[in-house]
């Protein structure tokens, strides 16, 4: 019976690939529409605002995947596609009465990009005319609510990750859950899920994918959390279902859906699992007072590399997610910990497309050579794992970090797990546990930040990097050229500006200090006037701000 599943799967999936990119469901009629982006921007003209991308195409070794796992892969980008849709009406509505409405073909893959008329890269700018701005609550809230409304209402589970919130027909606010909302979309995926994990040779796979289905029919997530940490020896992952909070910005609230089907590198990731052990003692050794870290981190954490072979929603919005760490239940993280997942392929298409570019134009010649994808990778990988140091619930007992700080909460956090990343990468180079030079870490780190700032003041991450900078130039951390432009790193006042930094984002976490953290994103989280001409000046020589992918399983196959 598993040989006839993993047959009929295979010959579906190639028949779909190669006559079409779109999938009628026999159980639905959602269509998503994967984009050849190579073909859009051969184009002899290319509208400017496209030419903030540059294509990639996600692939892996599939001499490496059985023919189960090749199914099986299948299967779970089919489920993947869902969550595209899902989150098309979190941050939007609907989706198809605006593509429609689109008559010019470069115009609509961009909102494809962004999955709305708001350019993510350019702080929410509407540029579709007719529209309005982007309303911080994106579609989890009626457009007409005020903060002081929602805060009013007597309404059990509001705050919940799982819900929308919107009106009775006598104007009053309800709540709906997601799993009552996506009914239909969700009893297809958990469908999927359920005959993927038949095809599954992995036990603890199987198991994982059969709790996750359960969990989109009921907004139950904890139980599939626990089990995705279970899983230890799988060759084939997926992320799927409600997951991040970043895309409601009215409160951080409620959680976008979103799904990446991913293929781990066993190799890369058995030399990653050594460092998971030095958690507790570097939790230990951070820079604030012991009420501050006091909580212990999970102990199950675990380091892994993946290529990524689709991106699905959420993950897929404007700038792309290169590293994961998971799952973000604060009891999970705290019994069992978290798993970090770094995806080499997307991480190696922006060092060599972004990173390298901006790094000859922006940093000094003498410091070039400290520019490696090794040290991109280490603080990409340790900013993942440094989300599980420091401490999840207020000092006071009374909340989560995530609630006391509302819609500042992920930019908060972000520039926390920066900051003791690269903590944790100087402490561990200083016990010999990591090789090379520590200025390649600390360079590189600059010339990141020059990335991921362009990422705007929409991006939880463009805030923090946008603070991160400020709070640097102010320590003497760089210096930058007047005559050349070029900016140097300071490693000896970059360390001090580290443990300042990190002793303020952890203070400020642990107090659950709303105001205070509102007043440093307002005085910091902005773009000074010389920052901005360096950041023009790139777009003037043409580099790209992030990626876009060409992906599924005509890329991945071939036809």
């Amino acid at each position: 019976m598993k040989k006839l599943l993993i047959i009929m799967a295979l010959a579906l999936g190639f028949m779909w690939s190669c006559t079409t990119d779109s999938r009628n469901s026999d159980t639905n009629q959602y269509t998503h529409l994967d984009v050849n982006f190579d073909a859009v921007f051969g184009k002899d003209s290319l509208n400017p605002l496209l030419q903030k991308y540059i294509p990639f195409t996600l692939s892996t070794d599939i001499s490496l995947l059985s023919e189960s796992e090749k199914a099986l892969v299948l299967k779970l980008v089919d489920a993947a596609r869902y969550m595209d849709d899902m989150f098309w009406y979190d941050a939007y509505g609907d989706k198809d009465a605006l593509l429609s409405s689109i008559e010019d073909e470069q115009l609509r893959t961009f909102a494809k990009i962004n999955y709305g008329p708001w350019d993510r890269l350019d702080n929410n700018a509407v540029f579709i005319e007719g529209h309005d701005e982007k309303a911080p609550g994106s579609n989890y809230y009626p457009k007409d609510m005020t903060k002081e409304e929602f805060e009013a209402a007597k309404l059990e589970g509001k705050e919940g990750l799982y819900s929308f919130i919107r009106r009775d027909d006598s104007g009053a606010l309800v709540n709906i859950p997601f799993h009552e909302h996506f009914k239909m979309e969700n009893e297809v995926v958990a469908k999927l899920l359920r005959e993927a994990a038949e095809l599954s040779d992995n036990e603890a796979l199987a198991k994982y994918l059969i709790l996750r289905a359960e969990a989109l029919l009921t907004d139950q997530y904890q139980a599939s959390d626990m089990a995705w940490l279970d899983m230890k020896d799988n060759h084939i992952d997926v992320v799927i279902g409600p997951i991040e909070t970043y895309e409601d910005q009215l409160y951080g609230f409620k959680a976008a859906h979103e799904a990446y089907v991913l293929v781990k590198d066993m190799e890369w990731s058995r030399r990653l699992e050594k460092y998971a052990q030095f958690l507790p003692d570097l939790q230990r050794g951070l820079p604030v007072p012991d009420n501050y870290k006091q909580e212990e981190p999970g102990r199950d954490t675990e380091l892994n590399a993946y290529d990524v072979i689709y991106y699905s929603g959420d993950c897929n919005a404007g700038s792309k997610t290169i590293a994961i760490n998971l799952p973000n239940d604060e009891q999970v993280q705290l019994e069992k910990g978290t798993r970090r997942l770094q995806l080499k392929n997307a991480m190696r298409a922006k060092f060599d497309k972004i990173l390298l570019p901006i790094s000859q134009s922006l940093i000094d010649p003498d410091q070039r050579k400290h520019i490696t994808f090794d040290a991109f990778f280490g603080n990409t990988m340790f900013h993942e794992v440094a989300h599980g140091l420091g401490i999840k619930n207020t000092i006071d007992g009374k909340s989560t970090v995530r609630r006391a700080l509302k819609e500042y909460a992920s930019a908060l956090e972000e520039g926390k797990a920066d900051m003791l990343g690269l903590y944790m990468i100087t402490q561990l180079h200083e016990r010999g546990e990591i090789e090379g030079d520590l200025m390649d870490y600390y360079v590189t780190f600059m010339a990141g930040i020059f990335r991921s700032v362009r990422f705007g003041a929409s991006s939880a991450h463009g805030k923090a990097n946008m603070i991160r900078f400020n709070y640097f130039d102010e320590m003497g951390a760089f210096t930058r050229d007047k005559e050349t432009g070029y900016y140097s790193v300071n490693s000896g006042k970059l360390i001090e500006a580290m443990n300042s930094l990190s002793e303020l984002i952890l203070t400020l976490q642990g107090d659950g200090d709303y105001d205070a953290v509102a007043k440093l994103v307002k005085e910091k989280g902005l773009i000074k006037a010389q920052l901005k001409a360096d950041l023009d000046k790139l777009a003037e020589q043409g580099i790209p701000v992030d990626v876009v992918f060409n992906q599924g399983p005509s890329y991945l196959f071939g036809s």
